[in-house]
């Protein structure tokens, strides 16, 4: 309620026969804003009366409904009492306000289910007002006390109804959101187990990552070990060429693994890793007179990536230690030894 302004006089003495906040209940099913005048006309935001009731659009609900002597704007209303504006951002100085009897009409001209007991009082007093001259409440049982006290009237059955009714309606709508409440409680509950679930797992996979990541280093380690040890190997070979005759620039008819392998060395610098595919491939090349394997099955032995298998027979073909045959059947290479 606006508070009259300290210069102007105080609002005369007035009582509603209906008190308006339950009246206005009724009739929308809502508790929406009021300024009361000093006078005791009320003014209701027009936005409000016609959300409640159903209409999208208040500018033609008003246009269509209330007549513009009971439509007004905030700040004519408040100014014609020079009472200042209410604080806050709902309340705007061209906020349009509609009066009691504009609020009447509104309600009369929706066409919602909620609004029928009272637009049927608004008829029955009409219609009582038509046959008797007039239409009086009825007296409350119970008056208030002392002397001067105004009359206090029970509120019309339709009215009084519909306000229980909507009570009964809201208590229920109290009811179904408590409800609701519970039901997105339980449900942000098991989200919270499922996300601490996930958690776990990602700290699983995260273990079994470095699980992973050590077998990597360690699968390393075991290719550094054999490399060296396929080194060993080799310079053990050379010790031992080192007590025999030493092989001519072309091998004999029936060669042998050591004097292939000593051919070759003369042939090119060697390194470990070629040195490791050579030592793989010359036992088989002497025995079976060409070589069949696929690259996976020397990069297996060896400990090298295939590509590097391949890199090392295309040196060993371009320093002619062997020949290309073409390919198997299968899709892989055959290489024989050169010869003369």
């Amino acid at each position: 309620m606006i508070e009259p302004s300290k210069h102007q006089p105080g609002p005369r003495a007035q009582h509603d026969a209906i008190d308006v906040s339950d009246f206005v209940y009724a009739a929308t099913g809502a508790r929406v804003r009021r300024l009361t005048m000093p006078d005791g006309t009320h003014w209701f935001p027009a936005v409000d009366v016609c959300k409640r009731l159903g209409h999208t659009n208040s500018r033609q609900a008003l246009a269509d409904h209330v007549p513009k002597d009971h439509r007004e704007i905030l700040e004519t209303v408040t100014g014609a009492y020079g009472l200042s504006i209410p604080a806050g951002r709902e309340w705007r100085r061209d906020l349009n306000l509609i009066s009691l009897q504009g609020l009447v009409l509104l309600v009369n001209a929706c066409t919602k289910p909620a609004c029928a007991p009272f637009k049927q009082w608004v008829a029955e007093v009409i219609e009582t007002v038509q046959r008797e001259g007039s239409y009086t409440l009825q007296e409350a049982e119970v008056q208030p006390l002392g002397p001067g006290a105004p009359i206090a009237y029970a509120m019309p059955e339709q009215v009084a109804e519909a306000i229980v009714r909507l009570e009964a309606h809201n208590l229920q709508m109290d009811e179904d959101l408590a409800a609701t409440q519970r039901e997105s409680l339980a449900v942000h509950k098991e989200l919270l187990a499922t996300q601490r679930e996930a958690l776990e797992m990602q700290r699983e996979t995260l273990v079994v990552q470095r699980e992973m990541l050590d077998l990597q280093r360690a699968g390393l380690v075991a290719q550094q070990v054999i490399a060296q040890a396929m080194e060993r190997i080799a310079n053990r070979l050379d010790v031992l060429s080192l007590d025999r005759p030493a092989p001519t620039a072309e091998l004999s008819a029936h060669p042998t693994t050591e004097a292939v392998l000593a051919d070759w060395r003369q042939r090119l610098s060697v390194t470990s890793d070629v040195w490791a595919v050579a030592v793989v491939i010359a036992p088989v090349l002497v025995e079976h007179g060409e070589l069949r394997q696929p690259l996976a099955s020397i990069a297996a032995r060896t400990g090298l990536p295939v590509q590097r298998v391949n890199e090392c027979l295309r040196l060993l073909r371009k320093h002619a230690c062997i020949h290309s045959m073409g390919g198997s059947t299968d899709g892989e290479p055959v290489y024989v030894l050169k010869r003369p």
